[in-house]
């Protein structure tokens, strides 16, 4: 069955019972609507019962998958030191929740004061996920992206930098761009507060690349996403305009140059999410379960 329709993944606010994660879905990739009244779809148990960034995506296994930032904002934005993963058959029973705690690593991640966003990609010479995010600990303070790999998203691989500058580099998206064999990676331009991007041969860098900056927004930006419009060379990025509560869409068909779309709908006060695409069996099945 073709993945022609889309599910978006997303949390609301910085107040524990926004910190849920919530679904929206779209038949055509721009317009979403929320669903369950936009009101949460999961309730976390473990960790500190919050979650923040969900990225969602189907693993090798057909299952699906959300890792998240496990993070209660009232504590402090140097307060989370775990990710949190689930994985469902169906998109409506989620299972398997499971607790990443970096500082359960011992050494030099004993002492983390931030794993945030994280992403997986499935890493073909290591025939495992790739995870990464950002980190840091209170010796390191300023905030890179690093990665692990992980066969269950339950056990990691010590953690190793991907990309770590000067500044805070949060908020990695890593897109595969087939025709020039390179690996784009996305991430929040400290600097300007916008959207970057460098670029590696391999999938675990380097990444030394001037940063080139494509956010098109007309204010601060954070959180950008990538996806596929389906029939299409399109590829569109959502990312979180926090200052004004509100997301940006534009999109790109050759991952350089962006255009802004003017009609799209997120109208509904989402953070930091992500978008996958779904069957239509599995769009009717969300709306059918869910309500829209």
């Amino acid at each position: 069955m073709e993945r022609n329709r889309y599910l978006f993944a997303y949390f609301l606010g910085n107040e524990p019972h926004q910190e849920r994660i919530c679904f929206a879905v779209s038949d055509d990739g721009y317009h979403f609507t929320p669903l369950n009244g936009n009101q949460p779809v999961i309730v976390q148990t473990k960790g500190k019962q919050c979650v923040r960034d969900p990225y969602i995506f189907k693993g090798q296994d057909d299952y699906y998958y959300i890792v998240g930032t496990d993070m209660k904002c009232i504590e402090g934005w140097e307060s989370n030191h775990a990710l949190v993963v689930w994985r469902s058959k169906d998109l409506i029973d989620w299972s398997d929740e499971n607790i990443i705690d970096m500082c359960e690593l011992g050494e030099d991640f004993a002492d983390t004061t931030r794993a945030w966003a994280p992403q997986a990609i499935w890493d073909e010479k290591e025939n495992m996920y790739m995870l990464y995010w950002a980190h840091s600990t209170k010796r390191h303070n300023t905030a890179g992206m690093y990665y692990a790999h992980t066969k269950d998203f339950r056990n990691i691989t010590i953690p190793k930098p991907l990309y770590c500058r000067y500044c805070q580099t949060i908020d990695g998206d890593i897109i595969y761009n087939e025709a020039e064999k390179l690996y784009y990676l996305y991430f929040k331009y400290e600097e300007t507060q916008t959207i970057a991007y460098v670029t590696s041969e391999n999938l675990t860098g380097p990444y030394k690349d001037e940063p080139v900056e494509v956010s098109l927004a007309p204010s601060g930006v954070e959180g950008s996403e990538m996806y596929k419009i389906h029939g299409t060379d399109k590829l569109v990025m959502i990312m979180d305009e926090y200052g004004k509560g509100r997301f940006f869409m534009q999109e790109t068909s050759d991952f350089h140059n962006f255009t802004p779309v003017s009609d799209y709908d997120m109208d509904f006060g989402p953070r930091h999410g992500s978008v996958t695409a779904i069957t239509e069996e599995e769009y009717h099945r969300l709306i059918n379960h869910f309500g829209k």
